[in-house]
């Protein structure tokens, strides 16, 4: 499994109902595993952005439509990036030499 770092800024609406939203990070662990993918943490933040949720999932379309369903809901607006783990980033980095 690859994994995902997506960063989270609400919008009006999220905003406007910050107070579920604890309640709606749950709710995106189930919706998340609908597309294959884990959600293995939301964290919020202070900051530039709202909140991270560091999810795995088994390739970039299934990440990508979990992002585009997340963000139909209308709370949250994501930047989603594909992030490495060391074993990963030293495979890379072994076909680079």
């Amino acid at each position: 499994m690859a994994s995902y770092v997506m960063l989270f800024n609400y919008t009006g609406q999220g905003r406007g109902t910050i107070k579920d939203t604890t309640k709606r990070a749950a709710a995106a662990h189930e919706m998340a595993g609908k597309f294959g993918v884990k959600i293995t943490d939301v964290l919020w933040m202070m900051g530039q952005f709202d909140g991270v949720i560091i999810a795995d999932a088994p390739n970039d379309e299934a990440m990508a439509a979990f992002a585009v369903a997340a963000n139909s809901m209308g709370n949250i607006k994501t930047q989603t990036a594909r992030a490495f783990r060391i074993k990963e980033v030293d495979a890379i980095l072994a076909k680079a030499k």
